[in-house]
């Protein structure tokens, strides 16, 4: 058993050693489909849910209770500044870390090795061990439809600066960009199907 951090002040303790490991997906500030990406994260086993302090009051602006996704999976909330669940990816207790949406500070973080929050953090750890990241970056296109709370849509104009960085970041070993909902869930699927084919070779 090892102890890997806290939840809501609890600590949290685990089995280091998983028969099937599980999927670890982050959630940061961005409210860019994130109702989408929520409501596909809720359909799936074995996961477990990151939030980032931003991603925590997004998701209450956009109508979740984070209660009630607690009671579907386990929920981690950057609250240590060491971020202590970093370290199962180093036991096999994941096999993919899927990060959407994710913000462009988030994604300018990675980009360039800085790994300084919760959801930074787990990125760098998943390359270091060569877990495969899928990400959904919020700025992939010069020009946007995304939908703010209460289900308005809105247009957005990434900066160049954004664009780079989610340039750079499909640059980095086992990182993958997705640029839909649709896309991202065909490639999550995809991942989870390569993975159990593998458990049962």
């Amino acid at each position: 058993m090892v102890r890997i951090g806290y939840n809501a002040g609890l600590i949290l303790i685990v089995n280091a050693v998983m028969t099937t490991p599980r999927l670890a997906w982050a959630i940061t500030g961005s409210g860019h489909y994130i109702e989408e990406c929520l409501n596909f994260v809720l359909t799936l086993d074995n996961v477990d849910l990151y939030l980032s302090q931003a991603a925590e009051e997004v998701i209450k602006m956009y109508g979740f209770n984070l209660n009630e996704i607690r009671e579907k999976m386990p929920v981690y909330r950057d609250k240590a500044a060491s971020s202590p669940p970093v370290g199962l990816f180093y036991s096999g207790y994941y096999h993919t870390f899927v990060m959407a949406p994710a913000t462009s500070n988030t994604v300018a973080k990675c980009a360039l090795g800085i790994a300084d929050s919760l959801v930074s953090n787990l990125f760098a750890q998943a390359g270091k061990c060569r877990v495969p990241s899928i990400v959904y970056p919020c700025d992939i296109a010069a020009e946007m439809e995304t939908t703010a709370p209460k289900g308005k849509k809105v247009m957005v104009y990434p900066r160049q600066i954004d664009l780079e960085a989610t340039d750079k970041l499909s640059t980095i070993e086992y990182t993958e960009i997705v640029k839909s909902v649709d896309e991202l869930i065909t490639c999550v699927k995809a991942r989870l199907l390569t993975v159990t084919k593998g458990s049962n070779a």
